[in-house]
């Protein structure tokens, strides 16, 4: 009993003495000075849409804020936070202080996956996540073109990834995973009732996908009417080939 009554006192000391060097450690820290930023950007090989001076920008409001020299207490990092996060390119930030007087800022970026073109309106951004970006004069991605009647209603979306625009989400993904497509159809044309057309990078054809249902079926005759019939008939051989029809494939 005595025993068991020592190690119990021993844990309870322990217990509180931890408690007290967290507390002090804890009110140490927040009193520290921030002697520098280390900013960490997750994503952007390839995707430059927003770089290290932006970030400071935004967390210093162009300066306005200084970060440096300030103490943590008067820092609100959840505010630095939501800063960050209402950049669109941005798809999350978390910001936090460390003992050795360092603001870290993590963040990772969004990938634009397609470009949403628009004759009457500013172009825009799809992004792998299905969120709709704004267009960078700092930095141009080369991805697929997005055109046609739907393209303003598209471009006005916050995202595609649910609603009337989902299906069309499944259509670019199954284009960007096959590294065929991805590098054969260029364009992609959004028609008034919801029907779509595809533009190769290569080839001359017009391509009538149809609604974007079908997806695998619908490739598969394609990849057929790129292995066996344009090799017999000549790559240019045919201006229209139609996918629509179940069972069939369309060429003239």
């Amino acid at each position: 009993m005595r025993s068991s009554l020592k190690i119990m006192i021993w844990i309870g000391i322990m217990l509180a003495v931890s408690a007290l060097l967290i507390a002090f450690e804890t009110a140490e820290n927040k009193q520290q000075l921030c002697k520098n930023i280390v900013i960490s950007i997750d994503n952007q090989v390839e995707n430059y849409f927003v770089e290290e001076e932006d970030i400071l920008e935004m967390i210093t409001l162009r300066g306005k804020e200084p970060i440096i020299g300030t103490s943590f207490t008067e820092l609100n990092l959840r505010q630095l936070e939501h800063r960050l996060k209402d950049e669109p390119f941005l798809s999350s930030a978390e910001v936090y202080n460390n003992h050795a007087g360092q603001l870290l800022v993590k963040v990772v970026l969004r990938k634009p996956m397609a470009r949403v073109v628009r004759y009457n309106g500013p172009d825009a951004y799809i992004s792998e996540d299905g969120r709709v970006l704004p267009v960078s004069g700092k930095y141009t991605k080369r991805t697929i073109l997005i055109t046609g009647a739907k393209a303003k209603p598209l471009a006005e979306q916050l995202t595609i990834k649910t609603g009337e625009f989902a299906p069309l989400y499944k259509l670019i993904n199954f284009i960007r995973s096959d590294k065929f497509w991805a590098a054969q159809i260029a364009q992609i044309k959004l028609l008034e009732n919801g029907e779509i057309i595809l533009f190769p990078q290569v080839t001359k054809q017009v391509i009538e996908f149809g609604y974007p249902d079908d997806i695998e079926m619908k490739f598969k005759k394609l990849k057929l009417f790129y292995e066996d019939i344009l090799p017999r008939k000549g790559w240019n051989h045919y201006a229209r080939v139609s996918l629509k029809y179940k069972n069939q494939i369309i060429c003239e």
